[in-house]
C-alpha cells in the first residue's frame, strides 16, 4: 500500500494491541485487566500504542485466528492510524501470523513474541542471553523468521553446507537446528556452576530463599530493601531478568541468601521455561520461597493463580520437590484502610499448617521486621541452636559439630574448656542434647 496524503506511512514503532476474548471467559473486570497488561508489555518494549481494544471471539478460525470482520478492521485502523505494527495478546500459529501480515499489511506479532522480544532488550549477561537466544530460537523454529542476519543463502555445497538441490527452508532448519544444540551446551555449564555454588552454599549451611511472583509485583525492590544490591526496580513488566544473589544477615544473627529471580506472567511461553532451566532450578532447590503479591492490584487473586501454576510445572518437572512458601502482601500502603483491614483479616483464613502471609510495603519498609522473623523461624525450621561447654581434650567433638552444622562462636577460658555456640539439625541437636541445653538465639553472629 502506497500513501497518500491523507493515509501516513506505517510506523513499526506504533502498534494496535488486541486481546482476544472468548464468551465464556470476559468477565469484564479481567478482560479488562489483561488487556492492560498487554498494553504493559507493548510498552515495556518501547512501543507507541495508538490503540488498545478487546476483540470478541466466538471461535478460533484456523486461517487469520480472528474472523474476516475484525481482520478488515484491522487492516482500516492500520492504514488510517499509520499503525505497522499488530499486537495479538494471544498465541498464534506461524500460518495464521502470515496470513494475518498479508492481509492487514502490517507487521504481526503475538504474546510470544512480544514476550520474547522483552526479554531479549533486558538480558544483560552472558547467562540471561544464552538462555533468550536458546527461547528465541526455539519459537523461531517453527516459524522461520528471518531475524538473524546470518540466515543468508547457500549457494554450493562444501561439507557442512548443502548442495544445490536443498531447499532455503531446510538450510534455515538445519542453521537453527545446530545453534540450538551449541545453546544448549553452553547453558549445561552455567546449569553446572551454578549446582556447584548450591553445594558450596550447602556446605556453608546457608539455606537459599528466593522471591517468586508476578512480573511488576516488586520482588526486586524488596530484595534491594533487604540487601541493598541496587538492583534495577522500576514500575515495568521484567525489569529484572538477570537473577541476582546476596547474603541477608538476620536480626538474630543468623545468614541466609536470598534470590531474586525473573517475574513470572500469564501464559508465560513454554520456550522461556525451557530456556530459563538453569535459572529456574533455584525455585525448585530452595529452601524457603518468597511469593511476592501486589496486593493492591486488583488483578491480585488471578495473579496468583498464574504463579502457582508455574510453580506447579516446576516442581512436577523438579519430581514433585516444592519448597514451603511464604506469601507476601506488598504495596499494602497503596490501600485503603476499609480495604486494608479487610485483607489482613484474610491472613487469617488459612489452611492447617499454611505460613501466614506478611503484609508489607517494600517500597517504605512497614513490615520489613515482621517479615524477616517470619524468614527466620521458616527457613531455620529444620535447625537449632546448641551452646556446649567441651574439654580441651575433646576435639572429637567439636570435629562431629563442625561437620554436622556451622560454628557461630567460639572461646575458651585460660584452662583450655572450649564454649561454642553452633547450628546444625534437629536430629543432631536432640544427640548433643546431653552435652548442652539448646538455645534460641546465637550470642554473636559469625561469618
Amino acid at each position: 500500500m502506497k500513501p497518500t496524503a491523507e493515509t501516513p506511512p506505517l510506523d513499526v514503532n506504533r502498534a494496535i494491541v488486541v486481546r482476544p476474548c472468548a464468551g465464556a471467559e470476559a468477565r469484564a473486570a479481567e478482560s479488562q485487566a489483561r488487556l492492560a497488561e498487554a498494553v504493559g508489555l507493548a510498552q515495556a518494549l518501547g512501543l507507541d500504542i495508538v490503540s488498545a481494544e478487546p476483540a470478541s471471539l466466538r471461535q478460533i478460525n484456523p486461517r487469520t485466528y480472528f474472523g474476516v470482520g475484525r481482520v478488515e478492521r484491522l487492516k482500516d485502523q492500520a492504514s488510517s492510524l499509520g499503525t505497522g505494527l499488530i499486537v495479538v495478546d494471544a498465541t498464534l500459529s506461524p500460518v495464521q501470523q502470515r496470513n494475518l501480515e498479508q492481509d492487514i499489511g502490517a507487521k504481526v506479532i503475538d504474546r510470544t513474541g512480544l514476550i520474547l522480544e522483552i526479554f531479549g532488550l533486558r538480558a544483560r549477561t552472558k547467562e540471561g542471553k544464552l538462555q533468550v537466544e536458546l527461547a528465541r530460537q526455539a519459537y523461531e523454529r517453527s516459524r522461520l523468521v528471518r531475524t538473524w542476519t546470518h540466515l543468508e543463502r547457500q549457494r554450493g555445497g562444501l561439507g557442512k553446507t548443502g548442495g544445490p538441490g536443498e531447499t532455503q527452508i531446510e538450510l534455515d532448519r538445519r542453521i537453527i537446528a545446530d545453534r540450538i544444540v551449541r545453546l544448549k551446551r553452553d547453558l549445561e555449564d552455567v546449569r553446572r556452576t551454578r549446582g556447584l555454588a548450591r553445594r558450596a552454599r550447602a556446605r556453608a549451611r546457608l539455606p537459599a530463599v528466593v522471591l517468586v511472583g508476578y512480573t511488576n509485583a516488586g520482588k526486586s525492590t524488596l530484595f534491594n530493601r533487604l540487601t541493598q544490591a541496587g538492583v534495577l526496580a522500576q514500575d515495568l513488566l521484567f525489569a529484572t531478568l538477570d537473577p541476582t544473589a546476596r547474603q541477608v544477615r538476620l536480626p538474630s544473627g543468623r545468614a541466609l541468601i536470598v534470590s531474586d529471580t525473573v517475574g513470572f506472567i500469564s501464559d508465560l511461553p513454554t520456550e522461556l521455561v525451557v530456556a530459563f532451566r538453569a535459572t529456574l532450578e533455584a525455585v525448585t532447590e530452595a529452601d524457603l520461597l518468597l511469593h511476592v503479591r501486589d496486593i493492591a492490584s486488583p488483578d491480585t487473586d488471578q495473579q496468583r493463580a498464574d504463579v502457582l501454576n508455574v510453580l506447579e510445572q516446576l516442581a512436577k518437572d523438579a519430581g514433585g520437590k516444592s519448597p514451603p512458601v511464604i506469601e507476601i502482601w506488598n504495596k499494602i500502603d497503596l490501600l485503603e484502610p476499609a480495604t486494608r483491614e479487610a485483607r489482613l483479616r484474610r491472613a487469617q483464613a488459612l489452611e492447617p499448617g499454611a505460613l501466614a502471609p506478611v503484609a508489607i510495603s517494600a517500597q517504605n519498609g512497614e513490615g520489613i521486621e515482621t517479615l524477616l522473623a517470619a524468614v527466620g523461624r521458616a527457613a531455620f525450621a529444620a535447625t537449632r541452636i546448641v551452646t556446649l561447654t567441651l574439654d580441651p581434650a575433646d576435639g572429637k567433638t567439636r570435629a562431629r559439630i563442625a561437620a554436622a552444622g556451622r560454628i557461630l562462636e567460639e572461646s575458651a577460658d585460660d584452662a583450655g574448656v572450649l564454649t561454642i555456640t553452633a547450628e546444625v539439625l534437629i536430629e543432631d541437636a536432640a544427640r548433643l542434647a546431653p552435652l548442652a541445653p539448646l538455645t534460641d538465639e546465637p550470642k554473636a553472629a559469625a561469618e
